[in-house]
């Protein structure tokens, strides 16, 4: 029975705020993906997660600041790789995981 609450709590179709965040991490892991695959191979693993803000910007998040540096050149293969997602972003961001 409590599974059953916990499966609705989360579920993205559902109209409440816990599905809204379940959507939110689902767009943010595709574009994550996408990201990724616009990369060279020996780039796995470096984006740890992305977003793109209401302002436009599109914030990547590397795993090192070693991938941070090496993903600031790539910044303009990001952008294009998320225009070609069908999203507008107008600059790319690239931060350090924290973890």
């Amino acid at each position: 029975m409590a599974s059953d609450k916990l499966k609705n709590l989360l579920n993205p179709n559902s109209g409440g705020e816990l599905g809204d965040i379940v959507r939110r991490a689902r767009k943010m892991g595709e574009l994550t993906h996408v990201l990724s695959k616009a990369l060279p191979a020996d780039y796995a693993g470096a984006i740890v997660a992305a977003n793109l803000r209401e302002e436009g910007d599109l914030v990547i998040i590397a795993a090192s600041p070693a991938w941070a540096s090496r993903l600031r050149y790539e910044a303009e293969t990001l952008l294009e790789a998320a225009r070609g997602a069908g999203l507008r972003p107008n600059a790319c961001r690239v931060r350090v995981s924290q973890s």
